[in-house]
């Protein structure tokens, strides 16, 4: 008979956020399945947890660690998967354990708990009733960039990961692509320096670049579109083209098309964006 595959929430940052379903699961697991094993140590000497085994588990060792504990698994072993923060799968590694699994047809329960998703979700004073989580925003501003132009015109809520070195420039490329929009952000959830700001796009910029230095855990929530993009002129699109076959890039294309042309600046840059590829 095979074991258990447990998926075990662990605290964002305030251990008081483990379940008492956690915490059971941890203590009889076979085989504890951890993302960085020095947090989940402190974790479990907090908890008073000494499970039976610890191995690590992430992106570098998945493809051969997933195929192991799916033996472990098919012996009768229950074993538990530990993100380092959070709900595990979310923007962590273990899909490709899941997906074996429940091609195994071993059972697979997951035991919720702490989401820097939903909490600053819940708190960022958006709409909640529908949202889409979108991961971390691309490292490279160019992709970076492409990724906020295809979520412009998405009406419901969005929500995102970031670090806190790029998150001025993420903003900033927010606020061109998406317009000037509603958002929350979300620093150092659940710990004892919470703070979230909330605020149109600009606003949370003027307010984050007088920090020095910007730190944290950054989950960023963004108002979703409320109107379509306007339509532009055909005219416009062969402008945009003949800029970009000058080698101006969307931002200058924005900057110098604005003052002529009747359409907003995040959707002149949206369409330089679109062209661009």
């Amino acid at each position: 008979m095979a074991g258990v595959l447990y998926l075990v929430a662990t605290p964002i940052g305030n251990p008081g956020d483990i379940t008492a379903r956690a915490v059971d699961a941890l203590r009889s697991a076979s085989v504890v399945a951890v993302e960085d094993t020095r947090s989940a140590r402190t974790l479990f000497r907090r908890l008073g947890v000494s499970p039976a085994r610890v191995v690590s588990y992430h992106e570098h060792n998945e493809r051969a660690r997933a195929a192991w504990l799916i033996e472990r698994l098919r012996a009768g072993e229950d074993v538990a998967l530990v993100p380092e923060a959070g709900t595990p799968l979310v923007s962590d590694p273990g899909f490709r354990l899941v997906r074996a699994a429940v091609d195994e047809g071993i059972s697979v329960v997951a035991l919720p708990g702490a989401s820097a998703v939903l909490a600053a979700l819940s708190a960022s004073g958006l709409p909640p009733d529908r949202f889409s989580f979108v991961g971390f925003l691309p490292r490279q501003r160019a992709a970076r960039v492409a990724a906020l132009a295809e979520l412009a015109g998405r009406p419901e809520t969005l929500v995102a990961f970031e670090a806190p070195h790029r998150i001025l420039e993420s903003l900033e490329d927010a606020q061109a692509a998406l317009g000037d929009r509603r958002a929350a952000l979300g620093v150092n959830l659940t710990k004892p320096t919470e703070r979230i700001l909330r605020g149109t796009l600009s606003e949370l910029l003027a307010e984050l670049g007088s920090w020095e230095p910007v730190r944290g855990e950054m989950t960023v929530v963004f108002e979703g579109a409320t109107a379509p993009p306007p339509e532009l002129d055909p005219s416009v699109d062969d402008a945009i083209r003949a800029l970009l076959t000058a080698g101006l890039g969307p931002r200058a294309i924005r900057d110098a098309l604005a003052p002529v042309v009747d359409a907003p600046k995040a959707t002149i840059y949206n369409r330089a964006v679109e062209l661009s590829r």
